[in-house]
């Protein structure tokens, strides 16, 4: 586990697909931030895989494209890593599946591999963030601001990645 920064957060309006509007508060104190890191985060999906980037500060989370994944291979690792230090990440979020109840599923052993395979080969900090409802947030934003989806899946991708990464920003300062 690590920190990237000192309780800042964003006044931004998340919804979430199961419990309305979620109001994020405004940042509580103007502190510089002490640490200057990107963070990458990863959007694991069986097609593509969705990528984001932090600003140095750790503060926002900005879209990065998407790979795209072979169907039944593994996942792109090494690509990842390129693009990592293309992006010039010093550390990575790994959206980890959860169902419903917030249990883990079969996507899930993948992410923590993946999670441990991207520490081992990078020597980076790696954070395991619950990504349930990112592509439906993501969706949702694009449909609201009059943007369609069809054609663009690598872009919503991208987006999902973007609303993990800046969940995983926001609440930094409340993990144990």
């Amino acid at each position: 586990m690590w920190d990237v920064g000192c309780g800042r957060t964003l006044p931004i309006r998340i919804k979430s697909a199961c419990s309305g509007v979620a109001v994020i508060p405004r940042p509580t104190s103007h502190i510089p931030h002490p640490v200057s890191m990107r963070i990458l985060a990863i959007d694991l999906g069986d097609r593509r895989i969705g990528l984001a980037i932090s600003d140095p500060t750790g503060t926002i989370a900005s879209p990065a494209g998407h790979i795209t994944r072979r169907p039944g291979k593994r996942p792109p690792v090494n690509e990842i890593l390129e693009r990592a230090r293309t992006l010039d990440a010093g550390g990575f979020v790994v959206g980890l599946p959860l169902d419903q109840n917030g249990e883990e599923t079969e996507r899930s052993a993948e992410a923590r591999r993946v999670g441990e395979l991207l520490s081992e080969r990078s020597g980076l900090p790696v954070r395991l963030v619950d990504e349930r409802f990112t592509t439906a947030a993501a969706q949702r934003a694009i449909r609201e601001m009059g943007g369609s989806t069809r054609g663009r899946k690598g872009d919503v991708d991208a987006l999902a990645a973007t609303v993990l990464l800046q969940h995983a920003l926001q609440f930094q300062g409340q993990q144990p």
